[in-house]
């Protein structure tokens, strides 16, 4: 009998091998119905999320990436669709498969090419009739192509060699997990160093890349892109196609470690030669961009080395002459996603400017410079297309979405094309948003925003939870994410908190820089002078179901709050808060001194490494350590950590999550064994937000 049984089992295992696998099936768009308008994490994660995006040469068509997520595959799937740019005709679907597309590039006004897995993809965008034009084994980050298409520069990646006294050690060992590091840079952000990005230049024949016959533009030593931020802005072509203008930070290790001066460089394709245009500028140089004239390049420039929240000023150069100006010299704000008008009269860029990312424009003779958009939105991103603007633009209130300008607008709204999530967001009712301006206790004012609670109702009172930005220097403007989502705060009945404190940028550099080497000074002040005022001028706010969380120098925050939320008059028990949340935090700042992987950063913002007890600003930066306040605490806490998260790794969390356990505070730890300094897969995402809510409502809320 059991002989039998056997043989049908073989037989079964037989029949099924034989069969031709079914093919995966893309994810599709999710349907769904909101009964009660009421935003949730579940919502949120239905929504399509745009991505890349390309506009035709003759500005007709734009072609954007849509990724839809299954919550059941733990996973998203990126779709191409195509829009007529006059909004005249209906969107069109250009791909169907479950391995995702993505960096549209357009190479003439009917054919275009994106990558999917290990292939570059050329499709008649007519017929959806698709070819390969490369291959490549390790795969492709991005591509562009040459203004007379006879060539393309890609994004791949090249393994990082074991020096050969490290490995002479690993022979007859490959099942071996060690690694052995003899230098800094071996990790970074949420990824070990075993790859670097390069770009490589290959020629078009026919429609098809030689990749027989590859030139690595970038020394094998050095990334291009830089990790982790870096894309293919980081690279462009002259008009002639003729020059290749680069970003590149040519530093390994501890040098690489401790320093942000990257540059801008140009490979000339005929004779090889390479040549640095901005050598002597000390701090990031980044993603050039030629004039359509070709005579001049302009590219986003800091001056200070180890600074990473300098001011990006706008760098034009005279590529005859070499003459550099700075169209930024008497404006008090950075600049990004640098575009040339039609006429290299002017150039615009994304401004991040009074809580909102807004695309200005600075005419490079008389340094003129105007707004072109206002509102309460982000413009993320734009392309130019002759004096027409498309940009990635996103609110609290919505995700990304692509809105036309012109460049001669004056402080215009745009005009939206997309409607990727209309039919899912028309059923939702959002909080609504508004601007404060709240007095700082040096008298100064501060931007907050504040977000009301769903289905708000003036006769009632609500729980509240202030948002701590992090950064430290990122600007808690008009942004839309998955994570710190105001409107499924506001969806579960919370009012929101948002100030832009002490060292945020977008209210110039006075106020940016009033953070550095001092986390626990005017910042501080700053998130209590927010709450006091709503919890004294709203009455709708009950000041004793007050919250505070938030991530990475919010976290941080959260610590130093929790270790001086004592004695606080107005509030019962002394206590301004009575909850607290923080996610991959900073808690112990000499152990985040040696743990973190970028040096340059620590060096800047704390002043150095702790053991320099001589210099005054190191004693005043780590005595603000939140572990040296733990005596105080007496609030519930929350602790989020992740364990891919080599900026503030694993330990900070779980130390401060024990010291909380030892000092009987009750507390929770919610603990990613596989996502970094953010949550990324959509079911821990879906855990995340189902554990905050839970976390406030038992203490803000029962």
């Amino acid at each position: 009998m059991k002989k039998t049984l056997l043989y049908v089992a073989a037989g079964a295992l037989c029949f099924a091998a034989c069969q031709p696998k079914e093919a995966e099936k893309p994810i599709e768009k999710n349907q769904i119905t909101v009964a009660d308008g009421r935003f949730t994490p579940e919502v949120m994660w239905s929504l399509g999320q745009l991505g890349e995006y390309a506009v035709s040469p003759d500005g007709s068509r734009v072609v954007y990436g849509v990724k839809n997520v299954s919550m059941e595959q733990n996973k998203g799937n990126i779709e191409l669709y195509m829009l007529a740019t006059d909004g005249q005709s209906a969107e069109v679907r250009l791909t169907n498969t479950a391995a995702s597309e993505f960096s549209p590039v357009w190479f003439d006004d009917n054919t275009l090419m994106f990558c999917r897995g290990n292939q570059i993809i050329s499709m008649k965008v007519d017929t959806k009739k698709e070819s390969v034009v490369a291959e490549c084994e390790r795969g492709f980050e991005g591509f562009k192509v040459a203004p007379d298409g006879k060539s393309l520069v890609y994004i791949s990646t090249i393994p990082v060699e074991r020096p050969e006294n490290i490995n002479k050690l690993y022979a007859g060992l490959d099942k071996t997990t060690g690694r052995i590091n003899e230098d800094l840079m071996y990790r970074h952000w949420d990824n070990w160093v075993d790859e670097i990005p390069q770009i490589f230049l290959v020629s078009l024949v026919n429609g098809k890349a030689d990749m027989g016959n590859i030139t690595n533009i970038i020394d094998s030593t050095f990334e291009c892109p830089m990790r982790p931020w870096g894309g293919t802005e980081q690279y462009n072509y002259s008009p002639d196609s003729k020059l290749i203008a680069y970003t590149c930070r040519k530093k390994t290790g501890y040098d690489y470690a401790h320093s942000t001066n990257s540059d801008i460089y140009i490979y000339n394709i005929e004779t090889g030669e390479t040549t640095n245009i901005s050598d002597g500028i000390m701090g990031y140089d980044q993603n050039p961009v030629f004039s359509h004239d070709g005579r001049m390049i302009a590219w986003e420039s800091m001056e200070r080395d180890g600074y990473e929240s300098d001011k990006l000023r706008l760098m034009v150069m005279d590529l005859e002459s070499g003459e550099k100006s700075d169209l930024t010299e008497d404006f008090d704000y950075g600049v990004s996603s640098i575009n040339w008008s039609s006429d290299d009269k002017e150039l615009a860029a994304v401004v991040m400017y009074q809580g909102t990312l807004e695309v200005f424009s600075f005419n490079r003779d008389t340094k003129a410079i105007r707004q072109i958009s206002a509102g309460m939105h982000d413009i993320n991103s734009f392309q130019m297309n002759g004096d027409k603007i498309y940009a990635s633009q996103v609110s609290m209130q919505y995700p990304a979405t692509i809105y036309a300008y012109n460049l001669s607008d004056d402080k215009a709204e745009g005009r939206k094309l997309t409607t990727v999530n209309d039919d899912i967001l028309g059923q939702v009712r959002m909080g609504k948003v508004e601007p404060y301006w709240v007095k700082t206790v040096d008298g100064k004012e501060m931007l907050t925003w504040l977000i009301y609670p769903y289905d708000y109702d003036s006769t009632k009172t609500y729980p509240a939870l202030l948002f701590c930005e992090g950064g430290p220097q990122s600007i808690v403007s008009q942004f839309w994410s998955t994570r710190w989502n105001f409107e499924v705060m506001s969806g579960a009945g919370y009012f929101v908190i948002a100030p832009n404190r002490r060292g945020v940028p977008g209210f110039g550099m006075e106020w940016l820089e009033e953070i550095s080497g001092d986390y626990g000074g005017l910042c501080m002040q700053d998130y209590m002078s927010a709450t006091d005022y709503f919890a004294n001028n709203f009455p709708q706010i009950d000041r004793e179901r007050i919250g505070a969380c938030g991530a990475s120098f919010g976290g941080y925050s959260i610590y130093w709050l929790a270790g001086h939320n004592h004695d606080v008059k107005g509030y019962d028990e002394g206590r301004r808060f009575k909850a607290f949340l923080a996610h991959n935090g900073m808690f112990n700042f000499q152990q985040q001194y040696l743990e973190t992987e970028e040096m340059w950063f620590d060096n800047w913002d704390l002043g150095g490494p702790y053991w320099d007890w001589n210099n005054p600003q190191i004693k005043k930066s780590y005595a603000n350590s939140p572990h040296l306040f733990v005596d105080k605490w007496n609030t519930p806490i929350c602790v989020i950590h992740s364990e891919f998260d080599f900026r503030i790794v694993a330990s900070e969390g779980m130390a401060a999550y024990n010291a909380a356990q030892m000092r009987h505070i009750p507390s929770r730890y919610l603990y990613f064994p596989d996502e970094t300094h953010w949550v990324l897969k959509p079911q821990n995402s879906l855990l995340w937000h189902r554990n905050f809510i839970d976390w406030f409502d038992t203490y803000l809320k029962k």
